[in-house]
């Protein structure tokens, strides 16, 4: 599963044992057996995600925000999360998607984090839960139902929006009198700059994200003036192809590995920030390429040894964040239905979503919350604020597009044509309608 999408979950168990002795104490009644009584009362809500809960002493930021929502949830309605984690031994070659797919298939649990491609398949089989009626649905950023609403049903909430972004050295720029991009021409023309003063890859990039300079230049229009629902009933139905919006991002692509601007090789082989962090944070390389929380970590781009920009990728419209969105679904059979629903109220309510954006510094699902950026992140932020944005995820879309473009790259970066990507981009969309 990509690292970009792996989002941090855990749980915080809650002293129901007790609770319920105090319970039993106040009446003067104590039952024999006090644990079997407990086990048999007490209320339970099951969670799957992809991470442990957090343990004393060990300082993970997001896993922390995530227990402080879990720990006011249990406390206003009296009840345990419990969970199930993904551990990648114990599944051996699936992959985290494959397992989420299977448990809300079966019925395993309560809710569940999941990713955009399991949200949109879930959701057209009919497998999870319409959250539109929630009350902390009101308050949603339009980005979030945009991305989650499948026939009509929100399906899945997150508690935070990922948006992904250039990572620039500001003092690289300057050295060369450089403005900060905006379109794909402006782009390139400083990758030329870059190169031709000695900086031997301008772009540092991985295995995983480059995609996102592809659905900035596709879908900035579409995203930001055009009649989006129309545009998408004719990809949905074969009228309009993916690949004619795609072909100038892969053609772009493709100019960047032939004049040196990426090393293809390397970056094929690269995991997310752990390939090429180490030479962006080295001043060897002006550019690469992250979500939102990376500036933030220390153990990522949170603490630069120089000043850092975070804007969005070029488009025709400018700096574009591009975003794919997570979120938290309810299965239809959900065995403590009621509760569940209770639970989501609670950990995505205004309240509990800014404890968990203060927390960790990310973009809250809500509207009503602010989020409190570092410098370096308020050019992503003031676009997020305005509303641009291009998504790289859509359950409304009947084709998965995050996975699969990735994918698509990938042979790109192995050798692969524009042609060759756009006929294989071609196939998948063909397969797709006519499922």
């Amino acid at each position: 599963m990509k690292k970009s999408i792996k989002k941090v979950v855990t749980v915080c168990l809650a002293g129901i044992l007790a609770m319920s002795a105090a319970a039993c104490n106040a009446k003067g009644d104590l039952p024999k057996n006090l644990v079997a009584d407990v086990e048999e009362n007490k209320k339970v809500v099951n969670v799957f995600g992809p991470m442990e809960k957090s343990k004393p002493g060990v300082d993970n930021v997001s896993r922390t925000a995530f227990d402080k929502t879990i720990s006011m949830a249990e406390d206003k309605l009296g009840l345990t999360v419990e969970y199930c984690t993904y551990t990648a031994e114990n599944y051996q070659e699936r992959t985290y998607d494959d397992v989420a797919l299977d448990r809300v298939r079966n019925n395993m649990d309560d809710f569940y984090l999941l990713n955009p491609d399991c949200i949109q398949v879930l959701g057209e089989e009919g497998m999870l839960l319409d959250l539109s009626d929630l009350e902390c649905a009101k308050n949603l950023r339009e980005v979030v139902k945009a991305a989650n609403t499948v026939n009509g049903k929100l399906v899945a909430i997150p508690q935070e929006v990922v948006a992904y972004g250039l990572f620039v050295n500001k003092e690289m720029f300057d050295r060369y009198n450089l403005s900060l991009p905006n379109t794909p021409e402006e782009f390139l023309e400083c990758c030329r700059v870059f190169k031709e003063n000695g900086i031997k890859t301008p772009v540092g990039a991985n295995r995983w994200w480059l995609e996102a300079f592809v659905f900035a230049q596709a879908f900035a229009d579409m995203y930001n003036g055009g009649d989006t629902q129309a545009e998408i009933e004719a990809l949905n139905s074969g009228k309009s192809k993916y690949s004619d919006y795609m072909r100038p991002g892969f053609e772009f692509l493709q100019e960047m590995i032939d004049k040196g601007y990426i090393d293809a090789k390397t970056a094929y082989t690269y995991e997310a920030i752990e390939g090429e962090g180490p030479d962006f944070l080295a001043q060897k390389t002006p550019i690469v390429m992250a979500f939102w929380g990376a500036a933030n970590a220390d153990t990522s781009y949170g603490n630069p040894d120089f000043e850092m920009q975070v804007i969005g990728f070029p488009s025709s419209r400018g700096q574009m964040p591009v975003v794919p969105i997570t979120g938290y679904g309810i299965g239809v059979n959900a065995e403590h239905l009621e509760d569940t629903k209770e639970v989501l109220e609670v950990i995505l309510s205004d309240e509990a979503l800014k404890v968990y954006s203060q927390t960790n510094r990310v973009i809250p699902a809500t509207k009503n919350v602010e989020v409190d950026c570092i410098p370096a992140l308020k050019p992503l932020n003031d676009k997020m604020k305005e509303d641009v944005y291009v998504l790289a995820s859509n359950a409304s879309m009947k084709m998965e597009q995050w996975g699969n473009l990735c994918l698509i790259v990938r042979q790109l970066l192995n050798g692969a044509t524009v042609d060759e990507c756009m006929a294989e981009l071609d196939r998948i969309q063909e397969e797709t309608i006519n499922k």
